[in-house]
């Protein structure tokens, strides 16, 4: 299953997105973290010394070379310059599996705290003025178009900050988004947003109150986020500890119920590769029809394939 955080810049969700992946890894489950924030944070939340570098290279910058494994031999994708961010797959093209031997998770995946983890890359000298953050997230659209997960095993992305999630076609990537909600106008005014942008395209999201001290906050969020609501986080003493590089035991009990909560919630959710394909073709169509025809010079409406079926039967019959 796939799982997105989201929410206004400070609302904790890149804390959030590391203690449910740390709580996904020591469970035992299957789990691969991704950091898509373009603030790289969730390295050293998930316990990256400050002064240690993360080791793996970033997916962004190898994202010529990640074309040329997933388009494999799909005649509709002749070259990497043909391949976009939107590409979905087709005969031909090379299927991922959850942490399986091949050239993705062997070259970019390294494990903090735990936590197997990819990262998107963060801006450089050469980015400034001449990129947006989102050419980066390419290389993560990609893995999650070919990447066939199955039950039980769990993708967490830390996404960008507030509605700019909705700049590329990936929040629609998720089997569950989570909405990471302080009990504060600015970061309400951020669910709505986000509530009324996912309900346009049947986005599943719920809502996860964090940094509530009291009770006068859990009332805040209750009138003004209403039964999205799903849980929420208690100002946390050992996150905060963690922050500082203090070792402080564990997580506190209801915080550590509200993780059990979310990950009962994502594995609730049906997976349905037929929407999921949907969107992913739906997305493509018009990111071609905007941009990506006159980019590549070519009609990337004929890279779908009208014959693929993503989800697991896909990994035999179109091997």
């Amino acid at each position: 299953m796939r799982v997105a955080f989201v929410g206004k810049g400070g609302s904790g969700k890149t804390t959030l997105s590391a203690l449910f992946s740390r709580h996904l890894a020591h469970s035992g489950a299957p789990v691969v973290a991704i950091d898509g924030d373009i603030n790289q944070h969730l390295a050293h939340a998930l316990g990256l010394d400050e002064d240690e570098v993360f080791a793996a290279p970033p997916l962004s910058a190898r994202t010529g070379e990640i074309k040329d494994y997933l388009r494999g031999t799909n005649p509709r994708i002749p070259s990497r310059e043909a391949m976009v961010k939107t590409t979905p797959p087709g005969r031909g093209s090379r299927l991922l599996r959850l942490l399986g031997d091949d050239e993705i998770h062997g070259h970019h995946v390294q494990e903090v705290g735990g936590v197997p983890l990819m990262v998107t890359g963060a801006f450089d000298e050469s980015d400034l003025g001449v990129a947006c953050y989102h050419s980066k997230l390419g290389a993560v659209e990609l893995y999650l178009n070919h990447l066939v997960d199955g039950p039980g095993e769990y993708v967490v992305v830390d996404m960008t900050a507030g509605a700019d999630a909705f700049a590329s076609g990936l929040f629609t990537r998720f089997d569950m988004t989570f909405l990471v909600v302080e009990p504060t106008r600015k970061s309400v005014s951020v669910y709505r947003q986000y509530r009324d942008h996912a309900a346009e395209f049947g986005i599943p999201i719920a809502a996860v109150g964090n940094k509530v001290t009291g009770e006068d906050d859990l009332l805040f969020l209750k009138q003004h986020v209403g039964d999205d609501l799903l849980a929420h986080c208690e100002q946390s003493s050992y996150v905060r500890a963690h922050e500082q590089g203090r070792g402080h035991g564990g997580l506190e009990p209801h915080n550590t119920r509200t993780l059990d909560l979310l990950r009962a919630t994502v594995d609730a959710r049906p997976k349905d590769w037929a929407a999921f394909q949907k969107h992913a073709v739906d997305f493509h169509l018009r990111n071609a029809a905007a941009w990506a025809n006159e980019a590549t010079g070519q009609d990337l409406a004929t890279q779908v394939d009208p014959d693929f079926r993503h989800g697991p039967a896909s990994l035999t019959a179109f091997a």
